[in-house]
């Protein structure tokens, strides 16, 4: 008689819109749906004061069949708990850690986020919470080394986390420029980037300046545009995934110049998988992501910046050639298949 299969529940807290850990967890799900021995629900659990929007529900309900959106602490949510054998929980959320384990279910964290130094009853409760997982995976070292600064525990790894890569591919000798892709908000490095662009007095037209994204911080950017006296800076704003691949394929060096302890940093594994290096920051999981071939400045500091910029504009294309493939296939090794958590899941 056939066994019946594993009940495998992928949950996380979501703000109800598409962002990175909602890609992750529909990526999860996409895959699981084609490993028979797994029968799979896919549930974002909306935070408070959140909707969910329409992109999302489109999006998770594309590739899984069993979808939910439940709000914290409802009876809906405690029994899709009690429905699963095996839980992956998106950070350690204790109103879902804690009730999983008291009924004795198989728990597997994957954390996203850096803990924060405060002491308090939050922080506390939730160092409580992630050590009930059977299985912790952090999604950058930087980040395990927050939660776990000693010695590491023989329950955790580091298991960055992805969603679908871009494959779109671009010869080198047809790229051009440097391209900044995310929110413009404050301490993601898009002040100092204009200021080292400005600085090494790029010629425009073989290395351009494109800003991906939209932000509150748009009315700054305008002004120090202006005030820099820069011209034909590219600003497409938010763009479809379609367009991303190609400004991403297409760029010559991916700019990620953050100062924000950033947990991982998703845009230079993106970029690594069409071949494109990045000029990173030496801030949180940055260099990490950037990988070996990376070219790497100190946070907010303009004028390290503006060096690995010219030093990028200085590369032969020999050089660019060779570098631009070592970030490609360094890729293999600093990522984990899917059929990671296949096997981890069964076992």
């Amino acid at each position: 008689m056939a066994k019946s299969p594993k009940k495998l529940l992928i949950i996380g807290a979501s703000q109800g819109g598409y962002g990175g850990i909602e890609a992750f967890m529909i990526a999860l799900a996409e895959a699981a749906e084609a490993w028979p021995e797994f029968e799979v629900r896919l549930c974002f659990k909306l935070v408070k004061g959140a909707t969910f929007k329409d992109e999302l529900r489109h999006l998770a309900e594309n590739v899984c069949r069993q979808v939910y959106y439940v709000q914290r602490g409802s009876s809906e949510l405690l029994r899709l708990i009690r429905w699963a054998d095996v839980l992956h929980v998106q950070n350690m959320p204790p109103d879902i850690v804690f009730p999983a384990r008291m009924l004795a279910k198989k728990v597997f964290l994957t954390v996203h986020n850096r803990r924060l130094p405060e002491f308090n009853l939050h922080n506390i409760i939730w160092g409580v919470s992630i050590n009930l997982a059977h299985r912790r995976w952090y999604n950058s070292r930087f980040v395990w080394c927050t939660w776990e600064p000693d010695a590491k525990s023989t329950r955790s790894d580091c298991v960055p986390t992805v969603c679908r890569l871009p494959q779109q591919w671009c010869p080198p000798e047809k790229r051009k420029g440097f391209l900044f892709v995310g929110r413009w908000i404050n301490n993601k490095g898009i002040e100092e980037i204009l200021k080292a662009y400005a600085l090494s007095k790029f010629s425009v037209e073989e290395w351009p300046l494109t800003l991906l994204g939209d932000g509150p911080l748009k009315p700054v950017v305008l002004g120090l545009i202006e005030e820099l006296g820069l011209k034909d800076v590219r600003m497409p704003g938010f763009v479809d995934d379609a367009s991303k691949q190609d400004y991403l394929s297409s760029t010559r060096w991916l700019l990620a110049p953050a100062h924000t302890q950033e947990d991982m940093g998703l845009t230079p594994i993106e970029a690594r998988n069409v071949g494109v290096p990045a000029i990173v920051t030496r801030d949180g999981g940055l260099p990490e992501s950037g990988g070996q071939a990376a070219l790497i400045a100190e946070p907010g500091d303009v004028t390290d910046l503006a060096r690995c910029m010219q030093e990028a504009a200085a590369m032969t294309s020999e050089e660019y050639r060779v570098r631009g493939e070592l970030s490609r296939t360094s890729l293999a090794q600093y990522l984990k298949p899917m059929e990671f958590y296949r096997e981890a899941y069964f076992n």
